[in-house]
């Protein structure tokens, strides 16, 4: 019978570290110290903290559950081992190198999770999808970067809070805001951030020459609670509230209570009209521009430590990050990691996470400064 040994103490080695960077221990204490406030009859008096904290349990408990679901049958496959080496039974081989299989499987799954080394990578996101150059294929490039992303949404299994659209002057979109919610949005949704270029032959030009059109992507993490993040007075905002456009019917509840905030000091612009009534979209329009503020903060000292570190030779803020060339050959290249593909229509239909792994293991290896 072929020896194991090695193979099985390799997946040991893995699924310690695998504890390690998921941090089980505390993950396990924490768990002791919410599941009493989880059975509290008064727990839902807060909805808000019901919530944050119900959420946080399931996040820890599937943490945990995966840890000791792959630590027994990693010990499983230890005692085949065993069994099948003392009786010189060849016959258990297949069954054993299927089980290391899977458990190594799950373990390349867990390992990304170590790639997310951001402050607040963990959290929901909010983004923001602007149309740049291009006239009005810039703005049908932002509407289909809208779809590619809100397909990405239904791949992970995450949902999209789409709060604010602005309809193009003839087609497709000047601007969306949305929020992305699921576990690590903010981590996989940074390899977004900048500036996304795309080259194809006009649908919009009479003789449909070739056209390069551009969209900025932004992408901030989203506090639900902003209150220790950033602080906010009255007297820098101005309040407007409107009537919001539909952008074709398809986008955007039509209501007569928008919501646009303007941050005197910075001159930082939200806008919110998915909500029901003028009080929730403001409340909405606030927690967006607190999590705008707070990533501005963050950035500049981001600025100011790399202006101390000296030059580096890095993509810039705000520069191109990808293209998507649809002819003369098709391609989708993200100019950072150099990861590409010749799928552009997968892509577009929200085959992403390639893109994300490739950009979380180029920030992890020293890529924009290396760890937030």
């Amino acid at each position: 019978m072929r020896d194991f040994s090695d193979d099985l103490r390799a997946l040991h080695r893995r699924l310690d570290e695998a504890a390690e960077y998921l941090r089980a221990d505390a993950g396990r204490k924490r768990l002791a110290e919410i599941e009493p406030e989880l059975a509290r009859p008064d727990l839902w008096d807060e909805p808000e903290r019901a919530q944050a904290m119900t959420r946080e349990y399931a996040e820890l408990r599937t943490d945990v559950d995966q840890l000791e679901a792959l630590a027994s049958r990693l010990s499983d496959a230890d005692v085949l081992f065993e069994l099948g080496r003392e009786e010189d039974d060849g016959s258990v081989e297949p069954e054993l190198t299927e089980a290391m299989a899977a458990v190594a499987h799950e373990l390349d799954q867990l390992e990304l999770r170590a790639l997310f080394t951001g402050e607040h990578d963990e959290l929901d996101a909010v983004c923001e999808i602007h149309a740049k150059d291009g006239g009005t294929d810039a703005q049908d490039w932002a509407e289909m970067l809208l779809r590619m992303y809100q397909r990405w949404v239904e791949r992970r299994g995450f949902t999209i809070e789409l709060d604010e659209v602005t309809a193009g002057q003839e087609a497709g979109l000047l601007s969306a805001t949305f929020i992305v919610k699921g576990r690590y949005a903010t981590g996989l949704l940074a390899s977004e951030r900048g500036i996304h270029r795309l080259v194809r032959m006009s649908p919009f030009d009479s003789q449909h020459r070739r056209q390069t059109s551009f969209a900025a992507v932004s992408v901030v993490p989203f506090f639900e609670a902003a209150d220790g993040e950033v602080d906010i007075d009255e007297k820098d905002l101005r309040i407007d509230t409107y009537r919001s456009s539909s952008a074709g019917g398809q986008h955007v509840n039509v209501t007569d209570s928008a919501v646009r905030i303007t941050h005197f000091p910075t001159g930082v612009v939200v806008s919110c009209q998915n909500e029901r009534s003028q009080f929730q979209n403001k409340a909405r329009a606030m927690q967006i521009l607190a999590a705008r503020l707070a990533e501005r903060a963050r950035e500049e000292r981001r600025a100011e430590l790399s202006a101390m570190a000296g030059p580096k030779a890095q993509v810039g803020w705000g520069s191109q990050i990808r293209s998507y060339v649809m002819a003369p050959f098709q391609l989708v290249k993200d100019l950072r990691t150099d990861y590409e593909t010749g799928n552009v229509s997968a892509v577009l239909d929200g085959d992403l996470d390639a893109f994300m792994e490739a950009y979380l293991r180029w920030r992890r290896a020293g890529g924009e400064g290396g760890e937030e």
